[in-house]
């Protein structure tokens, strides 16, 4: 089922871009260049992440936001904290509640259960807190599409601040403020904040005001704003927005502070995971930290995630550290088990549909968003999966570059009960009866805009090189660009034809394929993950895309190959187009 990848390779950098970026390898340069950066200024800037962090003042709503704040400092109110069971609302509600307990403010912490309240806000957790004394409702990195709930919390007489960073509907919450970058009329210049960046931008706001003259006297914030990048970091990652701009230089200053956390729940994390502080990237947030803070919301409560990065109790933060690796274990064998399912209805139905909904009553709520966006990775498609239950049916999409899926969403809202998302990942819930008109008109929808160049999957390489290209010092040149992410991809390059001196599958059940290949006199091992089918079927000759990585293993360290993908020579990996 696995759809062939067009290979890309990038038009090759000038000569006088090569030249003034002559202190860069070649290959370098060409990267450098393939992401827009085109003077010794814009690199140095880009390297460094030099970026200053503009005035959270500019964000719309952040003048009344702070005030209504310091007023509940002043009369001492109860603030409910509604976050979301995911990373960046994990991470959101955290940094908040660091924030009100420097800042003296009272609160209750609400993150709903992802199954038996779904996602955003709800009106019996509202009336909860309402109940418990709360005055103001704060949300974070969710209810821009709240409307009715937060109509409901202001009959019970709460004021409301949305914080949030999803897609604006067609109508804001009637709430006292909103603050979200992509709401109409915001001035602030960077518009692909996580959740936790928002809520970042928030505590700034109020921790530079409370400096200034705090609300209580003689009682200033006990943190600064920069002990709360960690938690930034961990979100932004997570979330797989843009690493460019803001982002970045959020990440990269979080994750150095991520490298030296003294939180105990973190290091208990690091301990439990097999990674090392000092080590720690935005690979280790999205592969190895991510998930075991996603799995606990996709399974049981993100209450466990929430306290393993709140507690100051290292014995606690050991014993959920151990809850958290034990879930996400779980998760990954539900997954697969899942995928499974979803592949062969696939197969059953049109496996060349523009769009594919898939359900079951087999699928565990928590892991369907990770089914769809396993399958639209493999078959470049939009993918809807959903828990199929007798009344009403609970899914996620992902999607394409080439379909906004919550505009898609917005289209055939009429079949829905509630949605939201961004441009390539929404969830939703509906009712099961509705499942066959509802992705009629998404099968409508996503055919006027199907193109087939645009819906074609593209693999993006930054330049064709040779064995002999591959060194030491480039490596380390590339390792210099991170954080790698959303917005700034780790490089990708080809190179063919090349020997395939080995290969082997390996792995459970045999699903990756291990690999030694030769150029020239020059060899490399690498690994393809996922591949492990095309041991017995490799030619003896092969185009081959791959990113470059370090192998360390008992102190030895050796450049390798990631393998991206592979296919028989000259199909892929043009002649010509070689970096310098």
């Amino acid at each position: 089922m696995r759809r062939d990848r067009r290979w890309k390779i990038s038009p090759r950098a000038p000569d006088a871009t090569l030249k003034m970026l002559d202190e860069r390898s070649p290959v370098v340069a060409q990267v450098l260049y393939n992401r827009g950066l085109r003077t010794r200024s814009d690199v140095s800037d880009f390297y460094e992440a030099r970026f200053d962090f503009d005035n959270p003042y500019r964000l719309k709503g952040m003048p009344e936001a702070v005030q209504r704040l310091r007023l509940a400092i002043r009369k001492r109110e109860c603030v409910a904290l509604y976050g979301d069971f995911d990373v960046d609302g994990v991470t959101s509600s955290v940094l908040m509640s660091k924030l009100f307990e420097s800042t003296g403010i009272k609160y209750q912490l609400h993150i709903p259960h992802r199954i038996d309240e779904g996602y955003g806000l709800n009106k019996p957790a509202i009336k909860k807190l309402r109940e418990k004394g709360c005055t103001l409702l704060l949300t974070v990195d969710c209810g821009i599409r709240s409307i009715d709930e937060v109509r409901y919390a202001r009959t019970l007489g709460m004021d409301v601040i949305i914080t949030d960073h999803h897609s604006v509907g067609s109508k804001l919450p009637p709430a006292d403020v909103v603050i979200n970058p992509k709401q109409e009329g915001d001035g602030y210049p960077f518009k692909e904040l996580a959740g936790v960046g928002v809520a970042y931008k928030l505590a700034q706001g109020l921790l530079r005001a409370e400096r200034q003259i705090p609300s209580r006297r003689g009682a200033p914030p006990s943190i600064a704003e920069e002990d709360l990048l960690d938690l930034v970091a961990l979100g932004t990652v997570a979330d797989i927005v843009p690493l460019r701009g803001e982002n970045r230089a959020l990440v990269k200053e979080g994750l150095a502070r991520l490298n030296e956390t003294n939180r105990p729940g973190l290091l208990a994390m690091i301990s439990e995971s097999g990674i090392k502080q000092g080590e720690i990237d935005a690979t280790a947030i999205g592969f190895v930290l991510g998930p075991r803070l996603n799995a606990a919301g996709r399974l049981e409560t993100a209450l466990y995630s929430y306290e393993i990065l709140h507690t100051e109790d290292e014995a606690k933060a050991v014993e959920l550290a151990a809850t958290l690796g034990r879930l996400n274990r779980r998760r990954q064998e539900m997954t697969v088990r899942s995928t499974e399912i979803a592949r062969e209805q696939i197969m059953q139905g049109d496996p060349d549909a523009p769009i594919f909904f898939v359900h079951s009553p087999e699928f565990h709520r928590g892991v369907v968003g990770l089914v769809a966006s396993r399958l639209t990775e493999e078959l470049h498609r939009p993918v809807l999966a959903a828990r199929r239950e007798d009344v009403l049916t609970y899914g996620s999409a992902r999607s394409i570059p080439a379909f906004h899926i919550t505009h898609a969403l917005d289209r055939a809202s009429k079949w829905l009960r509630r949605y939201g998302g961004h441009a390539a990942a929404a969830g939703f819930t509906l009712r099961t009866d509705d499942i066959e008109n509802f992705y009629s008109e998404l099968l409508r929808i996503a055919g006027e805009e199907f193109d087939e160049e645009a819906w074609t999957p593209e693999l993006p390489i930054d330049a064709r090189i040779g064995f002999r290209q591959i060194t030491p010092d480039v490596y380390h040149e590339i390792s210099r660009m991170e954080p790698f992410g959303e917005g700034n991809p780790q490089p990708v390059f080809c190179s063919g034809p090349v020997e395939v001196r080995s290969a082997r599958a390996v792995g459970n059940n045999g699903s990756h394929l291990k690999l030694f290949l030769s150029q020239g006199g020059v060899g490399f091992g690498g690994i393809a993950f996922r591949r492990g089918e095309l041991a017995e079927k490799l030619p003896s000759l092969v185009d081959v895309a791959f990113q470059i990585v370090m192998n360390t293993w008992n102190g030895n360290s050796k450049l390798e190959l990631m393998v991206v993908d592979i296919l028989p020579a000259g199909r892929g990996c043009p002649e010509g187009s070689i970096a310098g």
